[in-house]
């Protein structure tokens, strides 16, 4: 609850946590099936209305109600973004303390790997692991875990390096406390700041990356909706049907400023050198 109160008297968190906590209740709407109408379900007589009071935001060229596949569309982004940046914290989080506390030639292993990874532009080393593994919504988990993954372990191997050389470390030695016991005592809870900031910015680059995929073709497949999907559908219907690029176009804006401003909200909070008054 402290934490709650204190986001939303940041400026940057009132505004974040709304637009995240509405994207959250749509996606878990869409998920559920709670839509409006059938988002796979095709109505040939209806195809390419305009927004009306039948359907909000119009239909495809299939008939298809936009605003019920555009809250399936977010429900399936999310899941996307979730599951992967929880793939890539986990594995991050493992490498990058193993690297920290094992050094030497595990540490430096480990960040050349993450460095020939970090080489390549995140897109385009996703869509290497798609186009090898194949397309599909768990190739895209897994594909975007990994892009994200040395980000993560960088962002734990410093921090971890500089608690590793504190003295209340040394003392836990001292007292024979284990390696796991401080690995996870000392280093890994006092991680816990940084990595929730980081996971609320990737989060935003996961949404990015699968609306990317899913575009490209190489991302969820249909009939299932995806944002990225849908923007790909309507390319050839800029001029006669626009609101079926606008739509799902801010749909991910919008998500994507919501866990960016969010991210700076915790940032601030959570570090006391980057705490500043509320806005």
């Amino acid at each position: 609850m402290r934490m709650l109160r204190a986001i939303f008297s940041h400026g940057s968190g009132r505004i974040g946590g709304v637009i995240v906590g509405v994207y959250l209740l749509v996606a878990v709407l869409g998920m559920l099936g709670l839509t409006p109408h059938n988002p796979i379900t095709q109505f040939r007589v209806d195809r390419l209305h305009a927004p009306n009071s039948a359907y909000w935001m119009g239909t495809d060229l299939f008939g298809r109600d936009v605003a019920s596949r555009l809250m399936a569309g977010i429900g399936q982004s999310f899941t996307v973004a979730f599951f992967s940046v929880a793939f890539a914290t986990l594995a991050g989080t493992v490498l990058g303390l193993a690297a920290a506390w094992l050094g030497r030639r595990w540490d430096g292993v480990v960040m050349r790997i993450m460095d020939v990874l970090l080489a390549f532009p995140a897109i385009l080393l996703a869509l290497l692991i798609v186009t090898v593994a194949g397309p599909g919504t768990w190739t895209s988990i897994v594909a975007i875990g990994i892009v994200y993954t040395p980000i993560f372990t960088r962002v734990v191997r410093g921090p971890a390096l500089s608690l590793k050389a504190r003295e209340f470390v040394d003392a836990a030695r001292t007292f024979g406390s284990s390696s796991s016991y401080i690995v996870t005592r000392h280093l890994l809870l006092n991680l816990v700041a940084p990595l929730t900031v980081q996971v609320t910015l990737a989060l935003a680059w996961s949404l990015l990356t699968e609306a990317g995929l899913s575009f490209l073709g190489l991302g969820t497949q249909p009939p299932a909706a995806s944002l990225g999907l849908m923007l790909s559908d309507s390319r050839n219907l800029m001029e006669t049907a626009p609101w079926l690029m606008i739509f799902p176009g801010l749909a991910i804006m919008i998500s994507i400023l919501g866990f960016n401003l969010l991210g700076d909200a915790l940032r601030d909070i959570l570090d006391p050198k980057m705490r500043r008054a509320p806005a």
